[in-house]
């Protein structure tokens, strides 16, 4: 016995894995696209869904982001994305509770979703379930969009408190969960690590 293991039982689990992850390779049949939802209290549902998106375009895929509750400040993601071809919509109006003035934050997601609509293909729905939360958009339209996107179309939906709907339809949710953040040691938020 090794101070690290025994070899042949590593060897023996990993050979285990190996054939467990290649059944479900071999029955992973079926190609579509897919609805990605980042939700939760927890940093990083954004950074996850920027991370997916910037695998796809070094892979070829066209991209288009819309970002609910964003403001007009210099944006990291738009700045890296946007000379690579990724179309952006942003809001621009900032977090809802600067704004405080629901029919302008009404209108502002409207205009932003009108251009998903448009260009849903392979987009980044950026904080849209807030959009669903405070009744600034149509439930039901929005889910209508994503069910009757082309079947080959990912879609990747982040935000805190996801709609049970769209959990529901989505193929691969990411619950992001605190465990601790700089900020509530009162740390500044950092620019190119909070935005």
């Amino acid at each position: 016995m090794h101070a690290r293991g025994n070899p042949d039982r590593h060897r023996q689990r990993q050979q285990k894995l190996k054939t467990q992850v290649a059944t479900r390779v071999a029955a992973a049949t079926e190609q579509k696209g897919i609805l990605i939802v980042f939700t939760g209290n927890g940093k990083g549902k954004s950074t996850a869904a920027f991370g997916t998106a910037t695998r796809a375009v070094g892979h070829g895929k066209r991209v288009g982001v819309a970002q609910f509750i964003k403001g007009q400040w210099d944006n990291g993601e738009y700045n890296t994305l946007y000379p690579l071809g990724v179309e952006f919509h942003i809001m621009g109006t900032g977090f809802t509770w600067e704004t405080q003035n629901r029919e302008a934050d009404i209108e502002a997601a409207s205009a932003v979703w009108q251009e998903s609509k448009r260009m849903l293909a392979d987009p980044v729905l950026d904080e849209l379930t807030y959009m669903l939360a405070y009744h600034y958009l149509d439930t039901q339209e929005v889910i209508a969009a994503i069910e009757n996107r082309p079947p080959r179309q990912n879609v990747i939906v982040t935000g805190r408190g996801c709609h049970s709907r769209l959990l529901e339809l989505a193929d691969t949710v990411s619950e992001l969960r605190p465990v601790k953040h700089a900020f509530d040691s009162g740390i500044q938020a950092q620019v190119g690590i909070d935005w």
